[in-house]
């Protein structure tokens, strides 16, 4: 792994101090933040969407009317040599946000990048690293989900910046949060300093483009993106919470108007302020090592989630036992609900057999929600007091008779859609792919055996709270021990602090460390405790590491 990128001849640069803060005549560091409102560079560089030769470059830069932007890669930090450069146009039609496809790199090396503005000033300096082609040993992904502004600091992000010690950032969703300003979280749960803008909920296009801005003036946060490149897949609040391909929970048409309009405006602000592209779903290849397959499984095709206190409401002990059953025979076991829908299924059911028959070594699902299966555990397994015993059966009754009727509890994973989970393990499986699944959502860390499919790599939260805040009256280890004792396919979890996941892949192994922040309380990178397991390639079940 390249450490970072050398300054112009006579000038030592170091690293951590490069990283810290500061212009330090380079243009290498974050630029300073200015408001939505502020002209010139505004929000630093980024870039995504990397393949063996090319890569997407991003940067916004405001002013009173179109500008004709150059921009410039190089292998050298002083850019002596021009490896590509084009121009690109920075707009008010797409928020001032520019974006240009570098062409012609080599495959498996570091390059920075600059834009240029009419007036001569200069953007931040980015660094990007185009994929392997060929024979390939090892390959290092950063991965993070459910960065939440109002709970805390992206430590998360500060750190892997810091360690230098990755080819690509992963983000598998929730990269921003739609709600206004005292719902998630409320004013008092809200860390000091930390209140995204607008204070009004997303809704409309202005909204989307504000909250974007608000974010990506996060430091920690620009200063990942201007270090690696990403790839990215939305979840649910990159729109609305709990979407699905009508609606969302939290969107009420009477007040918001049309979900299809909504949507839209959430899509466009998020294409135009990230190094994305607007294909739905893709695939990024590995050298020889491996695929990484891009998916969609939010606003295309899913079903609507359940409702599984819609299947009891109202009715006594004994007929709420045997409606559940009947949902589970019925409804929730129906072959035709899907989360990605019939021509993305096909794609990625070809796509893993090609990979497969080209001897890369794993294929990676690069996609939002937990995969593997979870029922509740039982409350007697939870080393409660007989009180406190007596109070979480009550609250968790409803919860209780579904695992008892053989439903898990989360109806927006892919628990909620088991006939669309065995089709992709079948798919897999008659591809002899060995998966690995990179999934976020839950703001808790998972390790789940698919089935002899694969493995699946849940990440927590950079910021978001897990299963802590919801059950307080659990100890966190006792909640980890309970679940892992009622689900034989789960080999390890977290479920109470932050961080983010470093994935390794080499042609033997495909490994997780998962890294956690000692807070996100104040602003530090510290992780001082990590949890590692891996799975040799052909064996699709956990080792130690």
């Amino acid at each position: 792994m390249s450490s970072q990128p050398p300054g112009p001849p006579g000038i030592a640069i170091d690293r951590r101090g490069l990283l810290a803060g500061g212009i330090v005549g380079l243009g290498m560091a974050a630029a300073p933040l200015r408001a939505q409102t502020a002209q010139g560079f505004t929000h630093g560089v980024a870039s995504g969407e990397p393949s063996a030769r090319s890569v997407l470059l991003w940067t916004r830069y405001a002013t009173g009317q179109d500008a004709k932007l150059r921009w410039e890669v190089s292998e050298s930090a002083d850019f002596a040599r021009i490896a590509s450069g084009g121009s690109a146009v920075a707009s008010p039609r797409r928020d001032w946000c520019a974006k240009a496809n570098a062409k012609g790199l080599k495959p498996g090396t570091w390059y920075h990048y600059r834009f240029i503005a009419p007036d001569g000033s200069i953007s931040a300096t980015g660094r990007t690293r185009t994929l392997p082609e060929g024979a390939t040993e090892k390959f290092r992904m950063a991965v993070f989900s459910c960065a939440n502004l109002g709970f805390g600091y992206f430590n998360s992000y500060a750190h892997a910046a810091e360690d230098d010690a990755f080819e690509l950032a992963v983000h598998v969703g929730d990269y921003l949060y739609e709600y206004d300003h005292d719902t998630y979280p409320t004013e008092k749960q809200r860390v000091a300093g930390r209140t995204p803008q607008p204070l009004s909920e997303a809704v409309h296009l202005a909204d989307y483009r504000m909250r974007y801005a608000s974010y990506r003036s996060d430091p920690d946060l620009l200063r990942l993106h201007q270090l690696y490149a990403m790839i990215a897949v939305f979840d649910d609040h990159e729109t609305a919470n709990d979407t699905w391909k009508g609606g969302a929970e939290n969107h009420t048409p009477a007040t918001e108007g049309t979900w299809t309009a909504r949507k839209k405006a959430a899509m466009q602000a998020r294409s135009e302020w990230l190094p994305i592209s607007d294909e739905s779903y893709a695939q990024y290849d590995i050298g020889d090592l491996a695929t990484l397959f891009r998916l969609e499984t939010r606003l295309i095709a899913r079903d609507r989630q359940f409702d599984l206190s819609g299947v009891v409401r109202g009715m006594a002990p004994d007929q709420a036992q045997a409606a559940l059953k009947a949902f589970h025979d019925g409804a929730y076991m129906d072959p035709k609900r899907t989360m990605m829908g019939p021509a993305q299924e096909r794609w990625l059911a070809g796509a893993m057999k090609s990979s497969v028959r080209s001897g890369r070594k794993w294929q990676v699902l690069v996609q939002q929600v937990v995969m593997g299966s979870l029922l509740l555990p039982p409350t007697v397994s939870l080393d409660l007091s007989p009180e406190v015993a007596k109070l979480a059966q009550e609250q968790m009754a409803g919860l209780l008779a579904a695992t008892a009727a053989g439903i898990p509890f989360n109806m927006d994973s892919w628990d909620g859609y088991p006939a669309a989970r065995k089709r992709l393990l079948d798919s897999a499986r008659d591809a002899d792919a060995n998966l690995v699944v990179l999934s976020g959502d839950s703001h808790n860390a998972w390790a789940f055996e698919l089935g002899g499919a694969g493995v699946e790599f849940g990440g927590t939260s950079v910021s978001s709270p897990g299963a802590e805040s919801y059950l307080p009256f659990v100890k966190p280890t006792a909640l980890a021990r309970a679940l892992v004792g009622a689900n034989a396919p789960l080999k390890w979890c977290d479920t109470s602090r932050r961080g983010y996941m470093a994935v390794e892949l080499t042609q033997e192994k495909a490994a997780c460390e998962w890294r956690f922040a000692d807070t996100v309380r104040r602003r530090d990178s510290k992780h001082s405790d990590t949890r590692r397991l891996a799975s040799n390639h052909g064996a699709r079940v956990f080792t130690e590491g």
